[in-house]
């Protein structure tokens, strides 16, 4: 896909890896729907007004149904169409069976799994009209393995790969590919309640590669996979080597 002026929709496009890839993609010409429920903490409008961008930022609710189908609209309404979707929002869903997973339960999947299906619901009619399209969705590491007291939060994310797999193949005949990214342990403020102890297991222990990722590692992947005309249905993982070993 050639990305100068194509328009891309990013949910949760202020911070951490949402705000990289709206960076990224600014870079590369591509005009943008931010898509947040806080629009104000954020630095990114002055740096996408340096870069001269066309961008558009809407403050929603995306676990609201409604809320999903409103942002695509008034996407298509600003920009007169609708080429990328990257849907980077999420959050923290802590709790096991026993110890709280009943309170997040809903809300996560509202969130992770049912905002993708509507936005995309309320988007691919446009982007069958223009017989070219990329969908991203955000799974993460903790989707792929077992994962102690995140039991909502593991569920979700291991939906995303399936969803991705399923609407890939069913979106094919369009020319709209769609494709997943599993992040491991990426230093943003989702990573801010780790203790010293932790991330210094994580670093000597967990990761392979012992280091923890940065929002330009995963970057680097969903930028790749936007472009790539040849690429549908795959999950890539961006986790130092965290989840491929057993010791």
């Amino acid at each position: 896909m050639e990305l100068k002026n194509k328009v891309a929709l990013i949910t949760g496009g202020t911070h951490g890896i949402g705000a990289g890839i709206t960076i990224r993609l600014a870079k590369q010409g591509v005009q943008l729907c931010i898509v947040s429920r806080n629009l104000n903490k954020t630095k990114i409008f002055e740096d996408l007004d340096l870069l001269g961008v066309k961008y558009h930022k809407i403050s929603a609710d995306l676990s609201k149904k409604d809320e999903c189908e409103r942002v695509v609209q008034e996407t298509v309404d600003f920009f007169g169409g609708l080429d990328i979707i990257i849907h980077a929002a999420g959050a923290a869903a802590p709790g096991g069976l026993l110890t709280g997973a009943d309170l997040v339960w809903d809300q996560a999947f509202n969130l992770h799994v049912h905002a993708v299906f509507h936005l995309c619901l309320a988007a691919v009619p446009y982007m069958q009209n223009s017989s070219e399209g990329a969908i991203i969705l955000i799974s993460s590491s903790a989707g792929l393995r077992g994962v102690k007291n995140a039991l909502a939060y593991s569920v979700v994310k291991g939906a995303l790969p399936q969803f991705t797999r399923s609407l890939a193949f069913e979106l094919s005949d369009w020319n709209i590919r769609v494709n997943c990214v599993s992040p491991g342990v990426i230093r943003t403020r989702f990573q801010e309640y780790l203790s010293g102890e932790q991330v210094s297991n994580n670093i000597n222990n967990r990761i392979p590669l012992h280091r923890e990722g940065d929002v330009d590692d995963v970057g680097e992947v969903i930028e790749m996979l936007v472009k790539s005309d040849f690429i549908t249905g795959e999950n890539v993982v961006v986790d130092g080597g965290m989840s491929m070993r057993i010791v």
